[in-house]
């Protein structure tokens, strides 16, 4: 049987070498063509939609999104603010992220503005966050919150907009000298010197009442420990 079945090789090789027959591949190996087709076929369709994607931007017709920035250093880049000043807008920030997932939706500065006695339209408030909405994904990073009162500060608030209203109402001051009124490059420069000095001083400010809050807890505790004693 063996044989006989060699033989049948044999031979049909010999009609597919001689054009009798056309080659029949193996279906593992046509199982392989199909996956490589159909993966080659996506490919095309992923590129294909990116390609149009970038087309659409070009022309303008499609609104190009940046990712939101939740990581930053509020003080290098707000350096017209003080740290207790941004340290009071990043309590009060917290104080409104209810979901506590780093932004403020609409809903929750709805909640905000209703509890400054500044109550908005639903309109109104999604103007506040598109004003200051530069990744446009409809709500409010902490740096985003920042902007609203470095707008403030910098007199670019519509009095009657809502923003306004968040930032004069928030009972945080931001009247800061700045460096633009500076009047010649050596003011601007001793202006940076003192901003610098001031970042300095308000840290050693903070360590040393750390510092001293730690002590105090210390002698709460010696006294508390000689009082049990005493009741022995």
């Amino acid at each position: 049987m063996a044989t006989d079945e060699l033989s049948s090789k044999l031979n049909r090789r010999l009609q597919i070498e001689e054009g009798e027959h056309d080659p029949v591949a193996l279906d593992g190996a046509h199982e392989n063509g199909a996956h490589e087709k159909a993966a080659t076929s996506s490919a095309d369709s992923e590129l294909g939609a990116k390609l149009q994607r970038r087309g659409e931007l070009n022309e303008g017709v499609g609104e190009h999104h940046q990712p939101s920035m939740k990581v930053f250093n509020p003080y290098t880049e707000f350096k017209e603010f003080s740290r207790k000043q941004i340290k009071d807008m990043e309590k009060m920030f917290k104080q409104y992220d209810i979901e506590k997932d780093n932004f403020i939706d609409l809903m929750e500065l709805k909640l905000m503005m209703e509890k400054l006695e500044a109550p908005q339209t639903h309109l109104g408030l999604k103007n506040m966050i598109k004003e200051v909405d530069e990744d446009f994904d409809g709500k409010l990073s902490f740096r985003e919150f920042l902007l609203i009162f470095r707008k403030a500060a910098a007199g670019e608030l519509a009095e009657d907009s809502g923003l306004h209203a968040l930032a004069r109402l928030s009972e945080i001051d931001v009247s800061t000298e700045g460096v633009k009124g500076a009047k010649s490059f050596f003011e601007a420069k001793v202006q940076a010197i003192n901003d610098s000095n001031r970042f300095e001083a308000e840290i050693r400010q903070e360590q040393e009442d750390k510092k001293r809050q730690a002590e105090e807890r210390k002698k709460k505790q010696a006294a508390f420990k000689e009082l049990k004693s005493a009741f022995k």
